[in-house]
């Protein structure tokens, strides 16, 4: 298919930068469409591991032209930190484009982030504190500074000095800091201009006329449909839209133009940070799905709350997104476990919830309603091919495909790239 959506279906870190690498070995476009340096893929190439938070994960192949959309909010520095790296082991980013519409994240920004945080105490949403939220509040408050304004210094000041005037009282009078300076913050983003110009384009134009012309184009979202600022478990979500629906508007393209949308999930599930979690396990599973799951954050590096697959929030996701296929990922994880488990549906306050509840306190007072199927105690990071899995592996793909009415296509047994299993 010319253009395929490769999103989270859970609450972020489902394995997305492996299912997207794997993609990117065809593709001609790898798309970010929304989030900004808060989200992180990691992949792994032989004995190299490499994270990344901006670049999208379609990098590493020397055909494909990495495209950061107008969805997406942009650290100037970080970006050139992570170009940087790159280029250093030998990784072309010539080919990067970046659309001129994406939004800044300011210093103030990141400040404000830390502050709200600091201030919201045991109700704080548990951001990664990279000033995500505050830039795109300020995108929609329709005082934001794009990509475009580093090559007008006049206006780049203008709406700096602008933006910081509300700022600075905010910082001053409600949490008692010090007022900050437009004039270095003016001067350190100015220098950015001259090494992002040759980067920086029409990405919109670009991606409709590579759809056009039946190029291969893969949008990757980040972080997890259950963190959708709009369909997530609110306000425990991200500032963006993770969702399919989030491709259209963070590309700038109509819904004719995605032909498959591809949601990747664990088998089982995590989350970081706070919120509802009806699944988690909070004993020694858990400990143990996060040290064999090496569940610790790609950018943060804090610690995922891990939990058995929970199915009335997957068969939630397959309908906000329309999915078409699933990628399950980390199939491996569950070879450690006698017995496996699957939440079929909630129960609270005496009443059976089988769809995704929209009240936050069902979600906070539910307890899952369980299945148990039998673990196959095995190692099957070498398998290649389906029929070669364990029956009791078999058994659980095949239960779980069939409640969410998704074909499971893709299972990956491992963390490098070989280490795959395509279903027919």
């Amino acid at each position: 298919m010319p253009a395929t959506a490769v999103l989270g279906v859970q609450w972020g870190d489902e394995g997305k930068g492996r299912a997207t690498d794997y993609f990117s070995e065809t593709a001609d476009y790898v798309v970010r469409y929304q989030g900004g340096n808060n989200a992180g893929h990691t992949i792994i190439v032989g004995d190299q591991r490499l994270a990344l938070s901006l670049i999208p994960s379609g990098v590493l192949y020397p055909q494909v032209v990495p495209v950061i959309a107008s969805g997406m909010v942009i650290d100037p520095k970080v970006l050139l930190a992570e170009i940087d790296m790159l280029t250093n082991k030998g990784i072309d980013t010539s080919r990067l484009r970046i659309s001129s519409n994406a939004h800044l994240i300011m210093p103030y920004h990141r400040k404000l982030d830390a502050m709200m945080e600091r201030y919201l105490g045991r109700s704080q949403i548990g951001t990664t504190k990279k000033g995500i939220g505050p830039a795109y509040t300020d995108k929609y408050a329709r005082h934001g500074i794009r990509v475009q304004d580093l090559f007008d210094p006049k206006i780049f000041r203008k709406k700096l000095e602008v933006a910081l005037e509300e700022k600075n009282k905010i910082l001053t009078r409600i949490y008692n800091q010090l007022p900050m300076d437009p004039g270095p913050i003016a001067d350190e983003y100015l220098a950015y201009a001259e090494r992002l110009l040759p980067l920086v384009s029409d990405t919109s134009l670009l991606l409709w006329e590579a759809i056009r012309d039946g190029k291969e184009v893969i949008f990757e979202g980040a972080q997890g449909t259950l963190l959708d600022i709009d369909h997530g478990t609110y306000p425990f979500v991200t500032s963006s839209s993770p969702t399919a629906g989030g491709v259209l508007t963070g590309v700038g393209i109509g819904p004719k133009d995605v032909h498959r949308v591809v949601g990747i999930a664990k088998a089982y599930i995590s989350r970081v940070g706070t919120g509802p979690f009806p699944t988690e396990l909070d004993d020694e599973v858990g400990d143990r799905m996060v040290e064999i799951g090496g569940e610790f954050g790609t950018v943060t590096g804090r610690r995922r709350r891990c939990g058995w697959l929970d199915l009335v929030a997957l068969r939630y996701s397959v309908r906000i997104n329309g999915l078409t296929d699933l990628f399950l990922t980390k199939l491996d994880v569950l070879s450690h476990f006698d017995t496996l488990k699957v939440g079929l549906a909630y129960t609270s306050a005496g009443e059976r919830h089988d769809e995704f509840p929209r009240q936050q306190r069902v979600l906070y007072d539910c307890a899952p309603v369980y299945q148990e199927f039998a673990g196959w105690g095995t190692d099957i990071t070498g398998v290649r091919h389906y029929r070669e899995l364990p029956d009791e592996a078999r058994t659980y793909i095949e239960f779980v495909e069939s409640r969410i009415g998704v074909p499971i296509r893709w299972i990956s047994v491992g963390p490098e790239r070989q280490q795959l299993v395509e279903k027919a």
